[in-house]
């Protein structure tokens, strides 16, 4: 699977394993991956990118729609484990604004 969720116990932060290619082809799992913890309150969003082998600029979109969805700056988001390429596309996208790139 491209895409794998964890809600950690105490039901605070959602992680989101991408697996592969980040790229328009899981814009619906993306999606669905989160939309159900939005009425949940105050969840942290933590993007684990480890295992993503490529990015494009659909992937960004996603990521900026999540960063909407969760009430903009309101929200925590994490992207974790970048690889060096994927690093520098966040960071050419001015995307370490936006987010919190670990």
């Amino acid at each position: 699977m491209a895409l794998t969720t964890q809600l950690s116990r105490d039901g605070t932060s959602l992680t989101i394993s991408i697996n592969g290619r980040f790229d328009f082809n899981l814009y619906k799992d993306f999606r669905d991956a989160y939309e159900s913890t939005l009425s949940k309150g105050n969840i942290k969003f933590i993007i684990n990118l480890s295992q993503t082998e490529y990015m494009d600029s659909s992937a960004l979109g996603m990521l900026l729609v999540l960063k909407e969805r969760t009430g903009g700056g309101e929200t925590a988001i994490t992207l974790k484990n970048c690889n060096k390429e994927i690093k520098n596309i966040l960071s050419i996208s001015n995307f370490d604004k936006l987010f919190t790139i670990e």
